[in-house]
């Protein structure tokens, strides 16, 4: 038992408890035991359900639609946050959560509270009627019923995994579209080539609907082309449409429509650039008319998305000695890695430390590999309540032997030690949730 002094972190009392599983959690939960298969790719269950409800899809304000790989999520993060410096009213439907299920759904810029929550879970489950259907439909079609209820000028939808049978692709007919890096990932349900995966993300390009997406692999690139063309959808390529360019003292954005001079984005990383082009892309395409360069700047500056590269300051970061630094990060694929290296570039003025805890079924030596470089030491860690977590001995092995085992996260902090560094604590979204509960900075 953990002492009455400590977390069973080893972190200082007193740090206050994550919130407490409510109703809505518990239905969650028994939803899970009804419908066991996590993941089935198919629109037709969830459309059944939906047409039984009214079909609130067809009910909604203005849709940007994110697919991609990796920066999905920032992406998401800019688009709210631009729209919300310039006066909007922005709902967001966002996956997986960290800590609660509530920070998927945000009505108007408000996480969903509890009982609204709730209740709409209910609701939609009576209308189901105990048919065959997976969690991620259920709660899709709850966010959907709940974003249509309530008034709003824009909803940023993400899309969950893959693009083209995706749940979130009930929406025939979004503002605009995004699609964010693409790279090998769930190749188990997307294909195991980035053409293969590329053809799911590009699913959510609907005809005339304008399309921006960012850096892309060559193979990828092909067919987002591609398909756009055959969909007489837009795309708006970086390179070629747009140019988002890092200058000494922010970011210069270019496009047909202009230049638009930046302040540097908050999400730290030099990859930011592009998910923030990719972002102002999608609105200008979509061309509203309060999208001006005050409201983007503003913005740019107060986006934040909880575990990418996220600065750390609590209970967690307490146990470093004074002078360290605490850094939290959810990527987990290789070209999450890829992205992390080129930040970790730009930390060369202190040693830095890698703690890495994996989810199965990622390649572990894929992300690894461009990190590894930069490591002054590696920690292998897995949390009693992370998902799916790899074996410790597994990320040693990938890692050539270079690796420690923690075997958690305040241990391999309790290990490190030399001169005055910078922790890095990486691989897995359900370990950053683990990490955020116990340092106190769980998003609200």
């Amino acid at each position: 038992m953990a002492d009455s002094k400590t977390t069973p972190w080893g972190a200082p009392a007193g740090l206050r408890a994550a919130p407490d599983a409510g109703r809505a959690e518990r239905i969650i939960d028994r939803l899970h035991a009804l419908h066991p298969k996590l993941i089935d790719l198919s629109l037709d269950r969830l459309q059944r359900l939906l047409d039984a409800m009214g079909n609130p899809e067809r009910r909604l304000p203005p849709v940007v639609h994110v697919a991609g790989t990796n920066g999905k999520g920032s992406t998401c993060a800019f688009l709210r946050a631009i729209a919300e410096a310039a006066g909007q009213r922005v709902h967001a439907y966002t996956s997986p959560h960290l800590v609660r299920f509530h920070e998927r759904i945000r009505l108007a810029g408000r996480l969903v509270e509890e009982e609204v929550l709730a209740a709409a879970l209910e609701e939609v489950e009576a209308a189901n009627g105990g048919e065959p259907i997976t969690v991620f439909e259920i709660t899709t079609a709850v966010a959907l019923l709940l974003f249509s209820r309530v008034p709003a000028d824009l909803l940023v939808l993400e899309v969950g995994l893959g693009g083209r049978f995706d749940a979130t692709n009930v929406v025939e007919r979004p503002a605009a579209c995004a699609i964010a890096s693409i790279s090998m990932d769930h190749t188990d349900f997307l294909g195991d080539t980035l053409a293969r995966i590329a053809g799911e993300k590009a699913g959510i390009i609907k005809p005339g609907v304008p399309v921006a997406t960012g850096n892309q692999p060559p193979e990828a690139l092909a067919v987002l082309e591609a398909e756009a063309v055959r969909r007489g959808a837009p795309l708006l390529a970086r390179g070629r449409d747009w140019e988002a360019e890092w200058m000494k003292d922010g970011l210069l954005y270019r496009d047909a429509g202009g230049t638009l001079r930046l302040p540097r984005p908050a999400l730290p990383g030099p990859h930011q650039a592009d998910n923030a082009g990719i972002a102002i892309a999608a609105l200008r395409a979509w061309n509203p008319a309060w999208l001006t360069e005050e409201a983007v700047a503003h913005g740019l500056s107060a986006a934040a998305w909880p575990a990418r590269l996220q600065r750390l300051r609590g209970a967690l970061a307490a146990m470093l000695p004074a002078g360290w630094e605490l850094w939290l990060d959810g990527g987990h694929n290789p070209g999450a890695g890829q992205a992390l290296a080129a930040q970790l570039r730009n930390w060369s003025d202190r040693p830095l430390h890698l703690v890495v805890g994996m989810k199965k079924s990622k390649a572990v030596d894929g992300f690894l590999a461009p990190l590894l470089p930069f490591a002054s030491s590696l920690w292998a860690v897995a949390e009693p309540g992370q998902h799916l977590a790899v074996e410790p001995a597994e990320i040693v092995a990938a890692s050539g032997g270079v690796a420690r085992i923690g075997p958690r996260v305040a241990d391999a902090l309790a290990g490190i030690g030399g001169p005055p560094g910078r922790v890095l604590i990486c691989g897995s979204l359900y370990l950053a949730g683990e990490v955020l509960k116990a340092d106190g900075s769980w998003p609200e």
